[in-house]
């Protein structure tokens, strides 16, 4: 077992992965602080999702390492990766409900799975994570019969359903209309204070984002842009980070795709009307 810090729960140290040629994440190091809420953020492409999928050992490092408890993910067998899987719980996008199970059987599946609990502790278990949620009441609806709002929160207590020491979230509060935001946001900070998790999630929403984290990693470029507490990031002079956390149009990442000058790109456009129509039309 690798040495791990005291205070992180998951280390990545010198991580690369791709897809093909192309580079995701460069050599980077992120660290995970433990019992905290963490909150990755960056452009869209930049690696997020990926990172989670590191985490979670569907995607393998080309190189570094992913420490998880000091477990490096990445080299671990199929019954030891299930293991340490069953220490993380994930809310994928758009929850990924079973379509076909009541809600009370979406979030019994991973403890009927994974313990061999009885019918009745199974029982009280879904109730309790249903309650934790507010949604106890609809434990005999269908997904189909949720807003997506709730279908999240549905997702969030199956997610919870094996008291995981992680909990990852891909994009929490997308789609959502600004009371279901308001909700999830707050759920996330709860659960995790209340259950004493540890919580990453994916997030482009600025406000609620840097309201209830605790740590903050802006990926950009497949490096890290930034990482620390809301106020540091804040606080950055980076100007792709300064970018990034006011919405500026332009900056670092450009409003215009590399290409030819104007005049360039024009000219022959500009010949063209020129002889039909005038030069002035363009002047």
């Amino acid at each position: 077992m690798d040495s791990i810090k005291p205070e992180a729960l998951v280390e990545m140290r010198n991580l690369t992965f791709g897809y093909g040629e192309r580079v995701v994440l460069d050599d980077i190091c992120v660290t995970i602080p433990r019992g905290k809420v963490t909150a990755l953020m960056g452009a869209s492409g930049g690696g997020k999702t990926t990172l989670l999928r590191l985490i979670g050992g569907q995607n393998r490092a080309q190189s570094g390492t992913v420490l998880f408890e000091g477990q490096d993910i990445g080299n671990l067998e199929r019954d030891a990766l299930y293991a340490a899987r069953r220490r993380m719980g994930m809310l994928f996008q758009f929850g990924a409900l079973f379509a076909d199970l009541s809600v009370f059987e979406n979030v019994a599946f991973p403890l009927r799975e994974h313990t061999d609990l009885s019918d009745t502790l199974i029982r009280d278990i879904v109730l309790m994570k249903l309650n934790a949620v507010g949604l106890r009441g609809v434990r005999d609806m269908m997904p189909s019969d949720l807003s997506g709002g709730m279908a999240r929160r549905v997702a969030l207590a199956r997610a919870i359903a094996l008291d995981p020491e992680l909990v990852m979230y891909d994009e929490p509060f997308s789609g959502l209309d600004p009371i279901s935001l308001g909700t999830a946001a707050r759920l996330i900070r709860q659960l995790n204070d209340s259950m004493g998790l540890t919580s990453v999630f994916v997030s482009h929403e600025l406000e609620q984002t840097f309201a209830i984290s605790d740590h903050v990693i802006i990926l950009a470029n497949g490096k890290v842009a930034c990482q620390g507490t809301p106020t540091q990031v804040l606080a950055s002079t980076d100007p792709l980070v300064y970018q990034y956390v006011h919405g500026l149009m332009d900056g670092p990442v450009r409003f215009h795709y590399p290409g030819l000058s104007i005049a360039d790109d024009f000219s022959p456009f500009r010949r063209s009307v020129a002889a039909t129509v005038g030069a002035e039309l363009l002047s």
